[in-house]
């Protein structure tokens, strides 16, 4: 989750916080082998990813809660949450397009604003800043998508379920696009500023 930059910091890394981190990030690969499991003959395990998916997002919530409760925020686990966000939205754009339940044209274009991403975060470091830190608008589209995924996987069926799945799957599919953009378009807005501050003070 999101920290606040006038929190003290720490250089710790066995923390609770990032342990949960971390185990978020070992559920990323079960993930995806559980959305996979019948393209290559297994039982259909839909349930098991969503609830894989489930866990990571109460992980996610409490990591961040307990990291500004228990004043410990750390360098690490700045990383570790926005790595583990990334790869479970990887992991799922993924599986959901080899299952066809994603066109590949929304599929390339979340992986285009990543790619645009870490296009900035590579100029950033050339001029010796950090990576962009997670805004709200960020978190805002990660959460958009992470309740997208889940819905458009239930969505895969015949049932009256399913179809209301598929509608609100879709519903957030495209604010979590958009927003996802957004952010990253800000991103480069904040890139730019800095690399012309640096320009005007050579």
């Amino acid at each position: 989750m999101e920290v606040q930059e006038t929190r003290v910091q720490t250089d710790r890394v066995l923390t609770i916080p990032n342990i949960l981190s971390m185990a978020r990030l070992l559920g990323v690969p079960l993930f995806l082998w559980l959305i996979l499991l019948p393209e290559f003959g297994g039982p259909k395990a839909d349930g098991w990813a969503l609830l894989v998916l489930a866990l990571s997002g109460v992980s996610d919530y409490l990591d961040g809660k307990l990291a500004r409760r228990w004043n410990q925020i750390s360098s690490l686990g700045r990383i570790l949450d926005p790595a583990a966000d990334r790869l479970y939205i990887l992991s799922t754009l993924v599986g959901l397009t080899w299952r066809e339940i994603l066109p590949l044209w929304l599929t390339l274009a979340l992986l285009a604003r990543e790619l645009m991403l870490l296009v900035m975060v590579g100029i950033l470091r050339r001029h010796g800043y950090p990576p962009p830190q997670v805004n709200f608008l960020g978190k805002a589209a990660t959460f958009n998508l992470m309740y997208a995924f889940p819905l458009l996987l239930l969505s895969d069926g015949n049932t009256w379920l399913a179809s209301l799945a598929e509608v609100f799957g879709w519903a957030f599919a495209g604010w979590g696009t958009t927003l996802y953009w957004w952010a990253g378009i800000l991103y480069v807005v904040q890139v730019r500023r800095l690399v012309k501050a640096d320009a005007v003070a050579d």
